[in-house]
């Protein structure tokens, strides 16, 4: 069956032109997919720079791939007929980091409501778009009462960031790209929209991707998880075998550096976290990206960087640590996330192995 949604060997580059000759690449070979058929959350998570936000404009249409494909139902998302441009829009929705950018402060918050049900036809009367309106805000956690009729400077960060949610709702899309939904509001109210986005999944059948650098988050909502580093992915799987037990050294680190309730345990994450000089991905370079950071790297990690090794049935990470697992492609990942999957070859990388180097590299 055709996938809701597709990115196929996807790699974006920027820069180049002539304001500025460096080329970065921001992604990097890529691909993933959505059934549709069985809603579930993913979410993809790094530090600044991994390519995260990337990944959400490329796969909601606002940019275009460098190479490779974003495909909505079997279709080029970039020359989408005008039809079929509708059906997208309506099937995939989107929940951005910073609420108030999208609302005109000139109109009331009725109107980002309003407008969806205007544009795609979805009430009859003025009532039932009221009615409409109201149960989609009840469905957020919000009161109607309290909520329409204000405009966006006299709701909260998390009111606003709600409203969104509903927003996304009206449509019953089949999918909801969240990009750092929870980054801006206080640490008191992410349960709540948390349990919001849960609720979609859970009660209205809808998947989610969920985009963060909040580990912890990531962990509590998300079925499985892709974990990138520079634009590239590092590790990937089940959520609670990836956060329970990672096994990438980035990843380690990613959960080495969530802040945990112990006096006898020093927070590192500050230091952990900070990146060496130098960070951009240059065009052409054929090397593991975290070899610098990596404790374990060896000569291997500066010949060609490792593909995706699949250490368990639903689990693949980008490390040398894990060279006698079979290796499978970008595109065979997709395989992983779905009920385990064995790939019918195992396709060694094509390196020279370092005698007496251990169980060592990254």
């Amino acid at each position: 069956m055709t996938a809701l949604l597709e990115a196929r060997h996807v790699t974006k580059v920027f820069g180049g032109g002539l304001l500025r000759k460096t080329q970065t690449v921001a992604l990097e070979d890529f691909s993933f997919q959505v059934s549709g058929d069985t809603p579930r959350i993913t979410a993809i998570v790094g530090e600044s720079g991994s390519g995260k936000t990337t990944l959400a404009r490329l796969l909601l249409g606002l940019v275009s791939p460098t190479r490779g494909q974003i495909l909505y139902r079997g279709k080029d998302l970039q020359k989408l007929s005008g039809e079929d441009r509708r059906a997208f829009l309506h099937d995939v929705q989107a929940v951005f980091q910073d609420p108030f950018e999208v609302y005109n402060p000139f109109y009331k918050v009725d109107h980002v409501l309003r407008l969806p049900i205007k544009n795609f036809g979805l009430a009859r009367s003025r009532q039932e778009a009221r009615a409409m309106m109201e149960e989609a805000l009840h469905a957020v956690g919000l009161r109607p009462e309290e909520t329409l009729g204000r405009y966006p400077h006299q709701l909260s960060g998390g009111q606003r960031q709600r409203i969104m949610v509903a927003r996304a709702l009206l449509l019953r899309p089949r999918l909801i790209i969240a990009d750092e939904p929870v980054s801006m509001v206080d640490a008191s109210l992410r349960a709540t929209i948390l349990g919001s986005l849960l609720k979609l999944n859970q009660e209205f059948g809808i998947s989610l991707i969920y985009i963060t650098h909040d580990l912890t988050t990531a962990y509590q909502v998300s079925q499985d998880i892709i974990v990138l580093y520079r634009g590239s992915v590092v590790e990937a799987g089940d959520v609670e075998q990836v956060v329970r037990d990672p096994q990438h050294p980035y990843t380690r680190l990613l959960v080495g550096s969530i802040p945990l309730p112990n006096p006898d345990r020093v927070w590192q994450g500050e230091r952990v976290l900070g990146r060496p000089a130098g960070d951009l991905n240059p065009v052409g370079s054929s090397y593991c990206k975290f070899h610098e950071r990596c404790p374990f790297a060896m000569p291997m990690c500066v010949e060609q960087a490792p593909p995706l090794f699949q250490t368990d049935p639903r689990r693949v990470t980008a490390c040398y640590l894990y060279r006698d697992a079979p290796a499978i492609g970008p595109e065979e990942l997709v395989h992983v996330f779905a009920n385990g999957y064995q790939p019918q070859a195992a396709r060694q990388p094509e390196v020279h192995r370092e005698s007496g180097a251990g169980e060592s590299g990254s």
